[in-house]
């Protein structure tokens, strides 16, 4: 992914993944739920992750709709590869141990972290 998706882009296709397609407020209008977001700030963001190809834009109405070009599992996945190699010199384990450290998993995503593991085996 060579157009790699900011923070604040990241935030938006969070809310287009769950969504499926959404309008600028409605966009606008689940980031400001949970932080200080600007309408203009919300519709500029989506007019350059238009122009950098990580959404496309349904322009046939009034209201532009606007939908991910990118997968959530496919970004995940760069990320996280880019970052095992930035910061991890290419170790998953590495990677792994310092993620169940950060944050204590429940009993069900240990059990489905282990039955990922026997599957690798």
């Amino acid at each position: 992914m060579s157009n790699k998706p900011t923070e604040s882009e990241l935030e938006i296709l969070q809310v287009l993944w769950q969504r499926g397609n959404a309008t600028v407020r409605e966009v606008h209008e689940e980031l400001a739920a949970v932080k200080d977001a600007g309408y203009t700030t919300t519709l500029k963001l989506l007019q350059i992750m238009h122009d950098k190809g990580l959404v496309s834009r349904d322009d046939s109405s009034k209201t532009h709709i606007y939908q991910p070009n990118v997968s959530k599992e496919k970004t995940q996945q760069q990320i996280v590869g880019k970052m095992m190699n930035t910061l991890f010199e290419g170790s998953a384990s590495q990677l792994v141990m310092r993620a169940l450290g950060t944050a204590k998993p429940s009993k069900e995503e240990l059990d489905e972290i282990q039955r990922l593991l026997d599957s690798m085996k």
